[in-house]
């Protein structure tokens, strides 16, 4: 799911080959907010602008344990509520 989201973001990008996408240079700073808000949009969650890091976003495993951390942390703060 994550990959397909990159590749219909950027076409025109080769994330299938690229296993770091910042330090490729396939994702800059402002593809790294375009993804965000994908990913907020896609995932109904909220990420917090703390985490929105390079290291977080330069592999695919990096971005799913993002989204992961995000959707945890949520839950964890609705049971509390």
């Amino acid at each position: 799911m994550l990959m397909n989201m990159l590749i219909s973001l950027m076409p025109e990008k080769d994330f299938m080959t690229s296993i770091d996408y910042v330090d490729d240079g396939l994702l800059d700073s402002i593809d790294i907010l375009l993804l965000v808000s994908e990913i907020e949009r896609e995932f109904n969650i909220l990420i917090d602008p703390l985490d929105i890091i390079p290291e977080n976003f330069n592999t695919l495993e990096a971005i799913e344990k993002l989204i992961n951390k995000t959707q945890t942390m949520q839950i964890n703060i609705g049971n509390n509520i």
